[in-house]
């Protein structure tokens, strides 16, 4: 007999549960190691190899996961890293759009019951999915153009000459003990949306939000440095909003399934935690960059010592002060 939580489930997937691991590796010529792996680094929790579990269109995502590998689009030693970073992403968007329509129900009166659930999801999947495949073109548009027209690859392979920025919300645990979840909410959500904007007007690109704190990239850095102190401004004129420290620094980045590692990164991080509320803290990199750019001022401050760095030479970033005409 069908449960209503079993026809939720069968209208979500778009097909009913039918296959065992073993019957999909068996059907789609996949190792069954190797189906185990990319289900774990798809982030579900290990099951028996004869749990019924799987649907047809599990079947057609490993064929075509196995077409892509033999015909070279794949490489077989990147194929679970590739699984992380969609999982990571897609999770994280599929719990709130889970949210989203809970608080929906809850907010009009009514109880989230499986009936209930499946008549939303059948009239809102669909769209959640078309607008989910525009929104992924267009950024796989932008990120063509990025890489094949505009800027160009490092010396290393797989790195990119980048400015990183972290804009990191100053006292955030002292003030969530403040604060009512409500209050919380909204916090977080203005600190989202603040942060998306500025990064996107100053031709930025965020690589992930983490709690309290904002990682962003740009390839030019004038840019990443406007995107910095546009971002203390907003802030500033947000009653809702703690003020930021913001570190900033520049050079070749290793670009990696949408996230960035290197000494920049790292550098950047430090200079954040060490930057005073208020203000940007940048890099040599950053400060020779900017040299002679009339818009800005950088001021060398004292070295200082942080993890991993004995003497890291933090320049102070500002808008330089217009003189008016004698």
């Amino acid at each position: 007999m069908t449960t209503p939580e079993d026809a939720l489930e069968e209208l979500i997937l778009g097909a009913p549960r039918r296959y065992t691991r073993q019957q999909i590796a068996e059907t789609a010529g996949l190792d069954l190691e190797t189906g185990r792996r990319l289900w774990r680094a798809l982030g579900f929790a290990e099951t028996a190899d004869d749990e019924v579990l799987f649907t047809e269109r599990d079947l057609d995502a490993v064929r075509l996961m196995t077409r892509l590998t033999d015909a070279g689009v794949l490489a077989p030693d990147v194929r679970e890293a590739v699984a992380r970073a969609m999982a990571q992403s897609l999770s994280r968007l599929a719990e709130w759009q889970v949210g989203m329509l809970i608080r929906v129900i809850e907010d009009q009166g009514g109880e989230v019951t499986p009936q209930g659930s499946r008549e939303i999801a059948a009239a809102v999947l669909p769209a959640l999915e078309d607008l989910q495949s525009y929104v992924w073109r267009r950024h796989v548009a932008a990120a063509v153009r990025r890489m094949v027209v505009t800027a160009g690859p490092g010396d290393e392979p797989g790195t990119w000459p980048l400015v990183v920025g972290f804009a990191d919300m100053v006292g955030f645990t002292r003030t969530t003990r403040r604060r009512s979840t409500a209050e919380l909410s909204e916090m977080i959500e203005r600190f989202g949306s603040t942060t998306t904007e500025v990064i996107a007007d100053g031709h930025g690109r965020i690589v992930k939000t983490v709690g309290d704190e904002v990682l962003f990239v740009a390839d030019d850095v004038a840019d990443g440095a406007g995107i910095a102190l546009a971002l203390q401004d907003r802030v500033r004129a947000e009653p809702a909003l703690p003020e930021l420290r913001i570190g900033l620094a520049a050079g070749p980045v290793l670009v990696r399934y949408g996230d960035v590692y290197g000494e920049v990164v790292n550098i950047a991080a430090r200079l954040t935690a060490h930057a005073r509320p208020g203000s940007v803290l940048a890099d040599r990199g950053v400060a020779d960059a900017l040299a002679g750019d009339p818009r800005f001022a950088l001021r060398p401050l004292r070295s200082v010592a942080v993890r991993g760095y004995r003497h890291l030479h933090p320049w102070l970033l500002e808008r330089a002060r217009v003189r008016a005409d004698r």
